[in-house]
Parts: structure tokens; C-alpha cells; sequence
């Protein structure tokens, strides 16, 4: 028995499993599909990355806001479709992988532009500011530290509660931010604690870097994702009432409990 190998064992019992039980389940089920999207993600990234490496090189704003602007409308989609992969393990949807996987392309491409865009000019932002700092003579004071950690762990916490929203629903941007707010306000330790364990997951690979890059393709982005939105999911659900919408729009999505 273990997390990445799946007991011989019904995957939908009379009753969906909770706590760490739920985790292991999904996680034994599920982590082909996370990981061959994973994969599609990173292939995603990658102009944005290559990007960022040219923009602190060359010390240059005027090539960074480019870069983050075009790797933003290719990365959205990308990020879209592993937070729909992710999300329809969490709801029991065992469908092809596929074929989810090319249908939430059509449906989520459009709407994924504009967090992508905001992600990616924050997240280029946050690197650029880093590097000067690294390299900067000047002492570095508490003040400075303290607003890039105070402003990447609102960003993370609003994303966290944004890119669900993307994948799940067609609303407004608008509409997608007020209740990125209200979500965060009436859960907010929960959305916090979800924030800083990706903010800790990412500092730790970056910290070890480059021996935590052999890690890249195996966890990617897939799996801190998985664990976030694993402890968010009830919350979301309470609030958005995923499962239910969805089950209204698409009944042969419903997991029957209790089958084999």
C-alpha cells in the first residue's frame, strides 16, 4: 500500500472518505491524470520562463511587462486546465483524461486569459524585484521584505480562490473578484494557511535549487496545487455549491456511491 500505487480496492465506497483517507484515495486515483496534464502546464510556462531569465538579465522593465503580458496568455490556459483536472478529482470525476482535458480547453481558454495575464505580471514582478534586491549594495530594510511578503500572500490567497472559479463557472471578472474577497474574508485561515503552504513549497524549491529542479517534472505544479485545493474543496463547495450546480447541469457526472 501506498500514496502513488492504488490498493486493490473500490474507489467509490458507500461513503466518500474524509480527512487524510480522502487524500490518500484521490491522490492513488487520480495521479496519472495530474501528472500527465502537469506536464502540458509546464510546456505552458515555459515562454514565460525563458522570458523572465531574459528580462533580469538584461535588468530591463520595458522587457519584462512584454514578456509577462504574452507568457500570461499562454500560461492561463494551461494553469486552467490542471486546476480543472485537479478539480474534477475532488468531485469524482473519473472521465477520460483526455478527452476532460481537450473539453476544458474549449470552454476555460478565454476566460483563463486575464488571470493568467495578472498572475504572470505580479509573478514577474515579484522576480524581477527579487533580483535587484539579491544584487543590490545597498542593505536590504524589513520594510521592503515585509510589503513583498505581505502582497504575494493576498495574491496567493485571491488566486487560490480565482482559478476554481475559472474552470468551474461563466461569470464576469468582476463578479469572479468579489467573491474571491468575500470567500477569503469569511475563510481566512483556512485560505491563508492553503497560501502560505504554496508560498513554503515554492521557497523550499527554490532555496534547493538547482537539485529540487530534477523534481519539476515528476511534481511539477500538480501536486502543492492537489494540496491546496484539497483543503480548500469543502469550503468551496460550501460556498459555491460546485457539486450540486454541477450535478444539475450534468447528471452523468454524479459519482454513485456504493459501486464498483
Amino acid at each position: 500500500m501506498g500514496l502513488f500505487f492504488p490498493d486493490e480496492k473500490n474507489y467509490f465506497p458507500e461513503e466518500r472518505p474524509v480527512g487524510f483517507a480522502r487524500y490518500k484515495q484521490v491522490l492513488e486515483r487520480d495521479w496519472k491524470r495530474f501528472f500527465l496534464v502537469d506536464l502540458l502546464t509546464l510546456g505552458s510556462l515555459i515562454p514565460f520562463g525563458f522570458g523572465m531569465g531574459y528580462a533580469v538579465l538584461s535588468s530591463s522593465v520595458l522587457v519584462l511587462i512584454p514578456v509577462c503580458i504574452l507568457g500570461g496568455l499562454i500560461a492561463g490556459p494551461g494553469i486552467a486546465g490542471m486546476y480543472d483536472m485537479i478539480l474534477r478529482g475532488l468531485r469524482d470525476n473519473v472521465d477520460d483524461w483526455w478527452h476532460s482535458y481537450k473539453k476544458a480547453m474549449r470552454q476555460n481558454w478565454k476566460a483563463s486569459l486575464l488571470p493568467g495575464v495578472v498572475m504572470c505580471l505580479f509573478l514577474g514582478f515579484l522576480i524581477f524585484a527579487c533580483a535587484m534586491l539579491w544584487w543590490s549594495t545597498a542593505p536590504i530594510t524589513l520594510g521592503t521584505v515585509a510589503i513583498l511578503a505581505a502582497s504575494t500572500l493576498i495574491l496567493t490567497m485571491v488566486f487560490s480562490v480565482w482559478w476554481p472559479q475559472i474552470v468551474l463557472f461563466d461569470q464576469r471578472a468582476g463578479i469572479q473578484i468579489k467573491n474571491c474577497i468575500l470567500f477569503c474574508i469569511t475563510y481566512f485561515w483556512r485560505t491563508l494557511g492553503a497560501a502560505v503552504l504554496q508560498l513554503l513549497w515554492w521557497i523550499v524549491m527554490v532555496l534547493f535549487l538547482p537539485w529540487s529542479a530534477f523534481l519539476v517534472p515528476f511534481l511539477g505544479v500538480w501536486y502543492i496545487l492537489y494540496l491546496s485545493n484539497f483543503l480548500l474543496y469543502d469550503q468551496l463547495d460550501q460556498a459555491f455549491r460546485i457539486e450540486e450546480q454541477i450535478g444539475e447541469a450534468f447528471p452523468e457526472q454524479i459519482p454513485v456511491y456504493g459501486e464498483e
